[in-house]
Protein backbone atom coordinates (compact mmCIF):
# COMPACT_ATOMS: atom_id res chain seq x y z
CA UNK A 1 0.00 0.00 0.00
CA UNK A 2 1.44 3.44 -1.37
CA UNK A 3 0.49 6.40 0.42
CA UNK A 4 -1.29 9.31 -2.20
CA UNK A 5 -0.41 12.60 -2.47
CA UNK A 6 -1.87 13.97 0.82
CA UNK A 7 0.84 11.00 2.65
CA UNK A 8 -2.62 8.57 3.94
CA UNK A 9 -1.66 4.60 3.33
CA UNK A 10 -5.02 3.53 2.86
CA UNK A 11 -6.69 0.49 1.52
CA UNK A 12 -10.27 0.85 0.54
CA UNK A 13 -12.12 -2.63 0.28
CA UNK A 14 -15.29 -4.33 0.42
CA UNK A 15 -17.07 -4.52 4.13
CA UNK A 16 -17.34 -7.88 5.69
CA UNK A 17 -19.27 -8.68 8.82
CA UNK A 18 -16.11 -8.73 11.05
CA UNK A 19 -16.15 -4.80 10.59
CA UNK A 20 -19.33 -4.31 12.16
CA UNK A 21 -18.26 -2.97 15.92
CA UNK A 22 -15.53 -0.74 13.88
CA UNK A 23 -18.46 0.57 11.34
CA UNK A 24 -20.34 1.32 14.49
CA UNK A 25 -17.09 2.99 16.17
CA UNK A 26 -17.40 5.19 13.06
CA UNK A 27 -20.85 6.16 12.08
CA UNK A 28 -22.30 6.10 16.21
CA UNK A 29 -20.67 9.62 16.76
CA UNK A 30 -22.04 11.26 13.08
CA UNK A 31 -25.18 9.79 14.28
CA UNK A 32 -24.84 11.43 18.09
CA UNK A 33 -23.68 14.37 16.67
CA UNK A 34 -26.73 14.73 14.45
CA UNK A 35 -25.57 17.38 12.29
CA UNK A 36 -25.24 15.70 8.82
CA UNK A 37 -27.68 11.92 8.70
CA UNK A 38 -31.36 12.43 8.85
CA UNK A 39 -31.45 9.91 11.43
CA UNK A 40 -32.15 9.89 15.17
CA UNK A 41 -29.41 10.55 17.70
CA UNK A 42 -30.19 8.02 19.93
CA UNK A 43 -30.60 5.14 17.22
CA UNK A 44 -28.78 2.40 18.72
CA UNK A 45 -26.13 -0.27 17.33
CA UNK A 46 -28.38 -2.75 16.12
CA UNK A 47 -30.75 0.23 14.03
CA UNK A 48 -27.23 2.04 12.80
CA UNK A 49 -25.59 -1.39 11.35
CA UNK A 50 -29.21 -2.18 10.05
CA UNK A 51 -29.45 1.26 8.40
CA UNK A 52 -25.64 1.05 7.14
CA UNK A 53 -26.16 -2.30 6.00
CA UNK A 54 -29.82 -2.42 3.95
CA UNK A 55 -30.00 -4.88 1.36
CA UNK A 56 -29.81 -2.07 -1.67
CA UNK A 57 -26.61 -1.22 0.32
CA UNK A 58 -22.73 -1.99 -1.06
CA UNK A 59 -20.62 -0.70 1.62
CA UNK A 60 -16.81 0.09 1.13
CA UNK A 61 -14.15 0.15 4.35
CA UNK A 62 -10.47 2.56 4.55
CA UNK A 63 -8.22 1.09 6.10
CA UNK A 64 -5.10 2.63 7.70
CA UNK A 65 -2.38 0.62 9.43
CA UNK A 66 -5.18 -1.89 10.07
CA UNK A 67 -7.78 0.42 11.57
CA UNK A 68 -11.22 1.40 9.99
CA UNK A 69 -10.51 5.21 9.50
CA UNK A 70 -13.98 6.22 7.04
CA UNK A 71 -16.47 4.05 5.10
CA UNK A 72 -19.23 4.41 2.67
CA UNK A 73 -22.27 2.45 0.88
CA UNK A 74 -23.13 2.67 -2.43
CA UNK A 75 -27.01 2.26 -3.55
CA UNK A 76 -29.29 2.83 -5.93
CA UNK A 77 -30.79 6.28 -5.60
CA UNK A 78 -34.13 4.85 -6.58
CA UNK A 79 -35.49 1.81 -7.81
CA UNK A 80 -37.17 0.98 -11.58
CA UNK A 81 -36.54 4.02 -14.47
CA UNK A 82 -34.06 5.43 -11.96
CA UNK A 83 -31.77 2.54 -10.87
CA UNK A 84 -29.00 4.32 -13.14
CA UNK A 85 -28.57 7.19 -10.75
CA UNK A 86 -26.80 5.91 -7.37
CA UNK A 87 -26.36 7.51 -3.91
CA UNK A 88 -23.92 7.23 -1.39
CA UNK A 89 -23.40 7.86 2.33
CA UNK A 90 -20.00 8.29 3.46
CA UNK A 91 -18.52 9.09 7.57
CA UNK A 92 -15.07 9.54 8.46
CA UNK A 93 -13.28 8.95 11.89
CA UNK A 94 -13.84 11.95 13.50
CA UNK A 95 -10.64 12.50 15.10
CA UNK A 96 -8.83 11.80 11.55
CA UNK A 97 -11.08 14.55 9.70
CA UNK A 98 -9.82 17.33 7.42
CA UNK A 99 -6.70 14.45 6.38
CA UNK A 100 -8.12 13.61 2.84
CA UNK A 101 -9.82 10.71 3.47
CA UNK A 102 -13.87 11.77 2.02
CA UNK A 103 -11.82 13.12 -0.52
CA UNK A 104 -10.62 9.42 -1.34
CA UNK A 105 -13.77 7.84 -0.59
CA UNK A 106 -15.61 9.78 -3.09
CA UNK A 107 -13.11 8.97 -5.70
CA UNK A 108 -13.11 5.51 -4.63
CA UNK A 109 -17.49 5.90 -5.02
CA UNK A 110 -17.01 7.48 -8.31
CA UNK A 111 -15.17 5.16 -9.55
CA UNK A 112 -17.20 1.76 -8.31
CA UNK A 113 -20.19 3.63 -10.21
CA UNK A 114 -18.74 4.62 -13.31
CA UNK A 115 -17.35 0.70 -13.21
CA UNK A 116 -20.77 -1.01 -11.97
CA UNK A 117 -22.88 1.09 -14.71
CA UNK A 118 -24.51 4.37 -13.41
CA UNK A 119 -25.13 6.95 -14.86
CA UNK A 120 -25.10 9.85 -12.23
CA UNK A 121 -24.59 9.81 -8.53
CA UNK A 122 -27.21 11.81 -6.76
CA UNK A 123 -26.70 13.44 -3.53
CA UNK A 124 -30.37 13.86 -1.91
CA UNK A 125 -29.97 15.54 1.28
CA UNK A 126 -26.56 17.52 1.86
CA UNK A 127 -26.94 19.67 4.91
CA UNK A 128 -26.17 23.43 3.94
CA UNK A 129 -24.63 24.36 7.03
CA UNK A 130 -21.98 21.21 6.55
CA UNK A 131 -19.61 23.29 4.59
CA UNK A 132 -16.59 21.22 4.41
CA UNK A 133 -19.09 18.31 2.99
CA UNK A 134 -20.34 21.09 0.76
CA UNK A 135 -16.97 22.30 -0.47
CA UNK A 136 -15.72 18.77 -1.07
CA UNK A 137 -18.46 17.59 -3.10
CA UNK A 138 -18.51 20.44 -5.57
CA UNK A 139 -14.55 20.01 -5.65
CA UNK A 140 -15.30 16.61 -6.76
CA UNK A 141 -17.34 17.47 -9.27
CA UNK A 142 -20.86 17.54 -7.69
CA UNK A 143 -23.24 20.56 -8.69
CA UNK A 144 -25.96 21.54 -6.44
CA UNK A 145 -29.08 21.10 -8.19
CA UNK A 146 -31.74 21.91 -5.84
CA UNK A 147 -32.48 23.92 -2.56
CA UNK A 148 -34.80 21.88 0.10
CA UNK A 149 -35.96 24.77 2.48
CA UNK A 150 -35.95 24.29 5.87
CA UNK A 151 -36.15 20.47 6.02
CA UNK A 152 -33.17 19.19 8.59
CA UNK A 153 -33.59 20.25 11.95
CA UNK A 154 -30.17 20.84 13.51
CA UNK A 155 -29.44 20.20 16.53
CA UNK A 156 -27.98 24.07 17.17
CA UNK A 157 -29.14 25.80 14.13
CA UNK A 158 -32.49 24.81 13.98
CA UNK A 159 -34.24 24.51 10.87
CA UNK A 160 -31.98 24.49 8.17
CA UNK A 161 -31.76 24.16 4.19
CA UNK A 162 -30.29 20.97 2.37
CA UNK A 163 -29.13 20.63 -1.04
CA UNK A 164 -29.73 18.11 -3.36
CA UNK A 165 -26.01 17.89 -5.35
CA UNK A 166 -25.78 16.03 -8.56
CA UNK A 167 -22.69 15.09 -10.81
CA UNK A 168 -23.20 13.26 -14.26
CA UNK A 169 -21.27 9.83 -15.03
CA UNK A 170 -21.70 9.11 -18.61
CA UNK A 171 -18.77 8.63 -20.73
CA UNK A 172 -20.85 8.95 -23.80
Amino acid sequence: MRPDESGLRMKIRLATTDDRNEIWRLVKPVIREGETYPLPRDLDRAGGLAYWFAPDKTVFVAEEDGRLVGLYYLRPNTGGPGDHICNCGYAVDPALRGRGIASQLCQHSLNIARQTGYRGMQYNLVVSTNGAAVYLWQKMGFDIVGTLPGVFHHPREGYVDAYVMFQDLKSD
